[in-house]
């Protein structure tokens, strides 16, 4: 788990003095002018009132002068209010420009970056199992005769080869990093290992130079390097030795690079040795799409191939076209990869093609770890693999995210829900005390300026709710500005609970305008969060010109009123 402090909610100045993050001076004096009004302690006589009144007028005030001072301002745009605090955060010079701050955050917290790179290390690992199922499909009959077997009652469906692999990196210095690696494989009875060990040292930001020796197979030794030729060409080069039983075999790859424009990079590769090509590739890659065509030319296989990744991230899924034709044959794949949490992910592949036949290819990422189990059903392209080996993963993860994956996800987001509110329980009860006293001091200002609106017809609101928004909770009756609709008066996280933002929202009212900016409402002055975790929404129902209107928007969704669009039809 996490440390407590990463929940924990922290005040934003900018929210509660409604102005927007780059506000200008002129606007942070405005808002805190109109505030101080409000929460001034000498415009209160009742003891009580003026207690309240104080506590909310010296937050007023801190975050006017945080925000006034550049400085201070740098730090908690940079850091937010623990920036603020000596307790173990680096003090940075006051003398300091805003931009030096900013800049001196950043190097230090690349330094502690690369501290705690220092002290891990960064496992990677693969597993790679090959299932042969094409008994499913296509039995072979006769070799069970010749070979004396009775066929039994279902396919046979058997491992044909496995391989693992696992790497570990190990900083050495700012400038060296030691990875070492393993793999080991088997297909078919007969396996293999290797053991190797890289070393990479940064020349500069412009290129790197790696070293890497291995046993296993026969010794081998490479050498590769990376350098950036100009601001939009880079080449690397690659050398390996390899001690075979019929002498030392060499091999060379070079690579040259060139970004086309904004999304687009040209690859052309040569390469020397036991299978020399010469390839160039066209990559294009942006935001909603990922698209890549190479044409190779070498011995012993020639070959044109394309691929086309279409990027869905509000569903948090890639769906992936490939096809490929050449000297050996020819392969269509056709797959999709699915998001099914914050470090995992699966995906599942389907290629056709002359020779290979019919695969599926399932795999699941998690974290550093993949894994990958490759299922040959059919030698040949019929009709009956390609169709069980699209419909039914398909229907297992249906199944499986109906029963397994939706259930546990559900049960993180709630732990997390109820994480966030234990940890911020303190911190939210003294939110709706404040909200609840702001609203008390604001009377006077809501009764002014109430009748200045209604005097020149302007902006009047009528209603204005704040919280988990239901269908039902429109018509809940509520009395009184920051009073809960709900009766739950403990439970501030209750899914249900909606407050009352009538008055607060009218007291920010100016010149018959409201704007509120892109930022959580809950800490605006007057309101609080009653569902922290929840999605949020604000209602407000208002008059202008006498004619009624209605909006509803998102938490942290920018507002302005009044508006044409809001209006309501005079029938209803």
């Amino acid at each position: 788990m996490d440390d407590e402090s990463d929940v924990l909610i922290e005040e934003d100045y900018y929210s509660f003095l409604n102005i927007p993050r780059d506000a200008t001076n002129e606007q942070i004096n405005n808002a805190y002018r109109h505030l101080s009004r409000m929460y001034h302690p000498d415009k209160h006589v009742d003891p009580e009132r003026k207690k309240e009144a104080e506590i909310l007028f010296n937050k007023t005030k801190k975050a006017y002068e945080v925000l006034s001072d550049p400085h201070q301002r740098a730090i908690y745009d940079t850091l937010g209010t623990r920036g603020l605090k000596a307790d173990g955060w680096e003090i940075v010079q006051r003398t300091k420009t805003p931009q030096e701050i900013r800049e001196e955050y950043e190097r230090l917290a690349r330094e502690r970056e690369e501290r705690r790179l220092q002290q891990r290390t960064n496992p990677k690992g693969n597993v790679t199992v090959h299932i042969n199922a094409t008994d499913l499909f296509s039995r072979y009959e006769d070799d069970l005769e010749y070979e004396n077997i009775e066929p039994g009652w279902f396919p046979m469906v058997e491992v044909s080869g496995m391989s693992f692999s696992q790497s570990t990196e190990a900083p050495i210095t700012l400038r060296d990093t030691v990875t070492l690696s393993g793999q080991l494989a088997m297909h078919n009875g007969t396996g293999q290992g290797t053991v190797g060990a890289t070393c990479r040292h940064l020349l500069s930001d412009r290129g790197w130079v790696e070293t890497e020796v291995s046993i296993g197979g026969g010794p081998m030794l490479s050498l590769r390097t990376f350098r950036t030729l100009s601001k939009r060409t880079f080449a690397n080069a690659g050398m390996t030795f390899q001690s075979t039983p019929h002498g030392l075999r060499p091999g060379l790859v070079l690579t040259l690079a060139t970004q086309l424009d904004r999304h687009t990079v040209g690859y052309l590769t040569w390469r020397v040795g036991p299978q020399s090509a010469m390839s160039t590739t066209v990559v294009r890659d942006t935001p909603e799409s990922h698209a890549s065509c190479t044409l190779q030319f070498g011995v012993p296989h020639s070959y044109l191939g394309a691929s086309y990744s279409r990027k869905m991230e509000e569903r948090e899924m890639k769906l992936r076209a490939a096809a490929r034709a050449g000297t050996f044959g020819a392969l269509v794949e056709v797959g999709c990869e699915k998001k099914v949490s914050e470090h995992s992910s699966v995906s599942a592949a389907v290629t056709v093609g002359l020779p290979v036949g019919v695969s599926l290819k399932l795999k699941l990422g998690r974290g550093s770890q993949t894994y990958v189990m490759p299922i040959h059903l059919c030698e040949e392209v019929l009709p009956a693999p390609i169709f069980y080996a699209t419909v039914t993963p398909i229907v297992i993860w249906a199944v499986v995210k109906k029963l397994v994956v939706d259930p546990i996800a559900r049960g993180a987001a709630q732990r997390e829900k109820e994480r966030q509110r234990e940890a911020n329980k303190a911190r939210m009860a003294e939110t709706r005390r404040e909200a609840q006293a702001a609203v008390e001091l604001m009377r006077a200002t809501f009764a002014r300026v109430r009748a200045d609106e209604e005097a020149r017809r302007g902006l009047v609101v009528v209603r204005a709710l704040y919280g988990r928004l239901m269908p039902t909770t429109a018509g809940a009756s509520t009395s009184g500005g920051g009073a809960a609709v709900s009766d739950v008066e403990d439970d501030v996280g209750s899914p249900d609970e909606v407050i009352d933002v009538t008055v607060p929202l009218q007291c920010l009212v100016r010149d018959s305008q409201l704007v509120l900016h892109e930022s959580s409402k809950s800490q605006l002055p007057g309101f609080y969060d009653p569902c922290l975790g929840e999605e949020k929404a604000l209602r407000v129902q208002y008059t202008y010109h006498g004619l009624l209107h209605e909006v509803t928007v998102g938490d942290t969704e920018s507002i302005r009123l009044p508006k044409q669009a809001h209006r309501l039809n005079p029938t209803t």
